[in-house]
């Protein structure tokens, strides 16, 4: 009996020994990663490339007869108008045409009522409205370093005789280049 049991053990070593004689094999690689930036922009913290809001220009409120009325361009959180671009773009902003340009005597931009009222308004970038924003206007930014850059941009209204109590408004288009 114990010859046979000999015979069986080794014949199952036997079996296991060819099975434990293939090694396990190993091949290596890699694996190839990439990542394609492209140069972009946030206007008051948000991206697009259409239809992004530059903030908006709120005159206030004033009775009828006001002489002057000014305001500044506003973002989003009531700060200026913030633009952030990718490092090592330069940004320039382009302010184009109202829906009311020439419309009214006294500024080159007009609020309208809705019915047949204008107000005269411009844009221009300093507080003291010293500096005209012309139709198609530009301001160059300076190099982006990866840092929200303000744009103030300012405006003021000018009252004239005969305008009816109403809400008066416009919109100008704007282009960001980078």
């Amino acid at each position: 009996m114990r010859t046979f049991a000999s015979r069986i053990g080794l014949s199952l070593l036997g079996l296991t020994l060819p099975c434990g004689a293939h090694a396990a094999t190993t091949v290596t690689g890699q694996i190839t990663s990439s990542l394609t930036l492209i140069s972009s922009c946030q206007v008051n913290g948000a991206g697009g490339s259409s239809n992004l809001n530059f903030g908006a220009l709120n005159f206030g409120t004033a009775n009828s007869l006001f002489t002057t009325a000014s305001g500044q361009v506003l973002g989003g959180g009531g700060g200026a108008l913030s633009i952030l671009c990718s490092n090592g773009t330069t940004p320039t902003v382009t302010v184009r045409a109202g829906t009311n340009d020439g419309k009214s005597p006294g500024g080159t931009r007009a609020l309208y009522d809705g019915v047949a009222n204008y107000v005269p308004y411009d844009l221009y970038t300093d507080a003291g409205h010293s500096q005209l924003l012309a139709i198609n206007g530009v301001i160059n930014l300076a190099p982006s370093t990866g840092v929200a850059q303000t744009v103030n941009i300012y405006g003021q209204a000018v009252g004239k005789a005969g305008l009816p109590a109403g809400t008066y408004t416009d919109t100008i288009a704007v282009e960001l280049t980078f």
